[in-house]
């Protein structure tokens, strides 16, 4: 979805979808407290989908 066009802005609602992704990841046991946080502040600095893409590509069921 996301990878095919990674250089098309990122919305509001994109980047609040890959926020749930980093947590049910933390959840899991997947990411420490602090690369979660790191990453949520990508997510939300983010403005492209292809950055938002790089935030769970390591991710198991990886969204895009």
């Amino acid at each position: 979805m996301m990878a095919d066009v990674p250089d098309v802005r990122a919305s509001d609602a994109e980047r609040e979808i890959v926020v749930e992704r980093l947590q049910r990841a933390m959840g899991n046991g997947r990411l420490t407290v602090a690369e979660f946080d790191e990453r949520v502040a990508a997510a939300y600095a983010a403005t492209t989908r292809g950055q938002l893409a790089e935030l769970t590509k390591d991710l198991p069921g990886h969204l895009w």
